[in-house]
């Protein structure tokens, strides 16, 4: 259930209330924006006298929430959340690029491509990739050596790193991590997403390739129940029939998440498509439906890739994309 407060109210009733429900044993929300206060009430709120609470001279209307997720349903706040991270910001008309190779070879061409990637215009660097193939034995060896490497990346760039999660064992091995990405096959983890509910950093959250978007944002809602709040949709594609591409990318995702929720969305173009071919039609669509960033592949020699070559699209080709983006975004005003 949400109560809307009627313009004016002063902090001194607004608590009063919310007190009041926290001794009705409910979870409050406050989603204060500039004309209006919204009181998200989080619990079992089916024997709350809804007439009554209309009655109380603060109040301009209730309102249920027949849909499970609560925290991250627009209904709940209906401003955009707007996240920012070492100067980059989404949503709320903020847009951001993220890029960088998913083939991490060398200290070298990490630093190549990431004074790149900001030169180009981009806005957050990540690398490395998690894969099925990778054996176990190999894995976390790997995913330090690529989150040492990152912090290279920011220490040359100063570009906000991004970096996929394994476990909750090695959330400690990420301090130096400004973005966590809890990539597709631990979308429904709970243990993860759990601990990343524990934690202060933002989360980009990537949709399973069988999720439903009411199941995307349960996951959200899961970790914001643990109390971090900084959570990035992403649109990741899903698997069909079709094999032409890895995934098949779920374009109308992107309005109708920001119909349904409040927190940004982006998309991951290059690992739901797999081929570089289709980075920047996708990229340009995925904008124009109203992405709040998009994740591109970039390599500074994708032929030559040990591995993922074909979704990465080169330095050259990103920064001409970059552009491309920013003149769309402007032709939509936004």
């Amino acid at each position: 259930m949400i109560v809307i407060l009627k313009h004016g109210v002063t902090d001194e009733k607004r608590d009063q209330l919310i007190n009041w429900f926290k001794t009705q044993g409910l979870g409050v929300d406050v989603s204060k924006g500039e004309f209006q206060t919204i009181l998200g009430l989080i619990g079992d709120v089916l024997s709350l006298d809804t007439d009554m609470i209309e009655s109380l001279d603060i109040v301009q209307a209730t309102r249920r929430v027949t849909e499970p997720f609560k925290r991250c349903n627009r209904k709940f706040q209906p401003d955009d959340t707007v996240i920012s991270v070492a100067g980059a910001s989404l949503g709320g008309g903020n847009f951001a690029f993220i890029a960088g190779p998913s083939s991490i070879e060398s200290e070298e061409q990490i630093v190549q491509v990431a004074e790149a990637v900001k030169a180009a215009g981009g806005d957050i660097f990540t690398g490395g990739s998690i894969s099925a193939k990778t054996a176990s034995h190999n894995l976390q060896k790997k995913n330090l050596l690529e989150i040492d490497r990152l912090k290279l990346a920011k220490k040359e760039t100063g570009m906000p790193v991004a970096k996929e999660l394994i476990s909750v064992e090695d959330i400690p091995k990420y301090e130096d991590v400004d973005i966590l990405i809890i990539g597709e096959r631990n979308m429904c983890n709970y243990p993860l997403l759990a601990a990343a509910g524990d934690t202060d950093k933002t989360i980009i959250l990537k949709r399973s390739v069988s999720a439903t978007l009411e199941e995307l944002l349960m996951s959200a809602e899961y970790i914001m129940a643990g109390g971090n709040k900084n959570i990035i949709l992403c649109e990741r594609g899903l698997r069909t029939f079709s094999s032409e591409t890895k995934t098949t990318f779920d374009i109308s995702a992107i309005p109708l998440l920001k119909e349904m929720s409040h927190l940004p969305v982006i998309a991951d173009v290059s690992r739901s498509t797999g081929l570089n071919r289709l980075v920047r039609p996708v990229s340009l669509a995925a904008c124009a439906a109203g992405a709040d960033g998009l994740m591109i592949d970039v390599h500074n020699d994708p032929s030559g890739a040990v591995r993922n070559g074909g979704q990465a699209i080169s330095t050259e080709a990103f920064g001409t994309l970059a552009k491309d983006i920013c003149r769309l975004r402007e032709a939509l005003g936004k």
